[in-house]
């Protein structure tokens, strides 16, 4: 994709840009209003349980069953909402300044804590880019979590961060040593609210990937997925506009 083409794309498709962004406010309104809600509905099953203790009836069997079902599902809900509220943000509310994508890996790293015998391996070019920093933490913050949350060995995980510059165009790579996907399944796994295992499986709301194509797409670059070398694990690249190209 070059820039010419990311600039005709976007000429060509003003109608579009406006229905996205009517999408987009639509989402936020709708997610924000429910997610009122849904916090309330966290607290009912905590509050249950606590009635049910001071009336001295004894909480187990399918009714512990029940309420720990109640909270499983209201969690998963909230964070569904959460997801769908990030991704109605991208590129807004925020000014677009020279991110160091170094440091943002810092500030995400900072934000969460890896598994056990987890570890991230850094081959970082000082290769700044213009977007939104909450954009940046997002990217990066889904694109670890990805390869985290799927990854199948414990003990053994090992994440791969890369920046690199050509032609005017930043580079960022995330790969890791996990199961990897089928190549048939690399357009469903960047679509928005799609997993491609149960969610009572592995925990997840299908928006991770679907947030960094669509920070991507906004800032004029571009996602995709590949087989990590040597033998297994996903490579997902995300193709953005260098600082120095966009100035």
């Amino acid at each position: 994709m070059t820039r010419t083409a990311a600039l005709d794309s976007a000429a060509l498709g003003g109608g579009v840009a406006d229905d996205t962004q009517d999408i987009d406010d639509l989402i936020y309104l709708m997610s924000h209003d429910v997610r009122a809600s849904v916090r309330a509905l966290l607290e009912l099953p905590q509050w249950i349980a606590e009635d049910l203790e001071e009336a001295g009836v004894p909480i187990s069997g399918s009714v512990a069953q029940s309420i720990d079902m109640m909270n499983k599902h209201t969690a998963r809900l909230d964070r569904m909402l959460i997801d769908l509220l990030a991704y109605s943000r991208v590129g807004r509310m925020q000014d677009v300044i020279r991110v160091d994508l170094n440091a943002m890996l810092e500030e995400v790293l900072g934000q969460i804590r890896l598994p056990d015998g987890m570890r991230i391996v850094r081959d970082i070019a000082p290769v700044p880019v213009r977007m939104g920093e909450q954009d940046a933490l997002l990217m990066i913050s889904a694109l670890i979590g990805n390869a985290v949350k799927h990854h199948d060995t414990p003990n053994k995980g090992e994440i791969l961060f890369q920046t690199s510059r050509t032609a005017g165009w930043v580079i960022l790579t995330v790969s890791d040593n996990g199961p990897g996907i089928a190549a048939q399944d690399y357009e469903k796994a960047i679509s928005a609210m799609t997993t491609l295992r149960p969610r009572d499986e592995v925990e997840g709301t299908g928006m991770g990937l679907a947030n960094v194509r669509k920070i991507a797409a906004h800032y004029g670059g571009q996602i995709s997925l590949a087989p990590a070398a040597p033998s297994r694990g996903l490579s997902v690249r995300v193709t953005l506009p260098s600082s120095d190209a966009a100035d």
